[in-house]
């Protein structure tokens, strides 16, 4: 195998919480990771001519060491010694600095290729275990489908599978800083963490109602109240028959659940009329794992 091509799906938290802030700075998580048919698409090739050599439908994005995409690929270089070059042709559709994982993403589907191309033989173990050294999202990014996340993000856990149904993805045109929701996270007693053991729970049932009923993300209580167009993005997909809506991750992306695609695709209609985000999407839950 000489190439391969990769779909490098996206990412939406069910719900998000912070148990709190350890002593070395990184905040332990409980996080409800699903997967989503929204995705970037990666094609890989050997080179004889040795190093890592990236290009990108998005001008602005870069292509050298400050790219995950880039990170993946030298670190599965030194790791394994490998001698021959990788050519990488990166098609972003994922919102960047989304909330949606699309970095990370992008870093897994390179450690599954390189692994295919170069015939190295890992199990998923071992890539996940190479993935966290990139970033905490990394190795949720190679195992897919419905997860309870802990730890910084790393430790896995596999769920049932999520309801399948239409999903409706909204980014307004913001970008947020994680660096600083998470900065500026309180976690006093006055902070409402979202219930994750409940919606588990209704995970289990396959009870859409409930999992939407039950969403929550306690960053929202950072990042909502200094970019208000979070919440507007939110009401305006409740008032047009979401069953629920949730900002993803730090944010900004906003997604809501729905229980047929009729009612989807009105809310998709409206959210694009009222001009509230920048991309605004219509795909599904997708729960195939690797």
């Amino acid at each position: 195998m000489e190439k391969i091509s990769v779909k490098a799906l996206a990412k939406v938290n069910l719900g998000l919480d912070v148990l709190r802030r350890r002593e070395d700075g990184y905040h332990e998580v409980r996080m409800i990771m699903q997967t989503v048919h929204l995705y970037d698409q990666l094609e890989l090739k050997k080179t004889n001519e040795p190093g890592i050599f990236i290009k990108t439908n998005l001008d602005f994005l870069p292509t050298n060491e400050s790219n995950l995409v880039y990170q993946a690929a030298q670190l599965v270089q030194k790791t394994f010694g490998l001698k021959k070059g990788v050519a990488i042709d990166l098609q972003k559709h994922i919102p960047i600095a989304a909330g949606m994982a699309g970095g990370s993403t992008d870093a897994a589907a390179v450690l599954y290729g390189m692994n295919k191309i170069f015939r190295l033989g890992l199990k998923y173990t071992r890539l996940m275990e190479l993935g966290v050294s990139i970033g905490a999202d990394v190795p949720y990014c190679l195992m897919r489908g419905t997860a309870l996340a802990e730890g910084i993000g790393e430790k896995l856990r596999s769920l049932p599978p999520m309801p399948k149904c239409p999903v409706l993805i909204a980014k307004p045109g913001i970008s947020v800083s994680t660096k600083m929701v998470y900065e500026n996270l309180k976690l006093d007693g006055k902070v409402r963490h979202p219930d994750i053991r409940t919606q588990i729970t209704a995970i289990r049932r396959r009870d859409l109602d409930a999992v939407a009923a039950n969403m929550g993300n306690i960053l929202e209580t950072v990042t909502i109240p200094r970019y208000p167009v979070i919440d507007e993005i939110k009401r305006c997909m409740l008032e047009n028959g979401a069953l629920g809506a949730l900002m993803s991750g730090s944010g900004p992306t906003v997604f809501g659940l729905f229980s047929d695609a009729g009612r989807a695709r009105e809310a998709f209609d409206a959210v694009r009329r009222s001009h509230l985000a920048k991309q605004v999407y219509l795909t599904s839950i997708y729960n195939n794992r690797r």
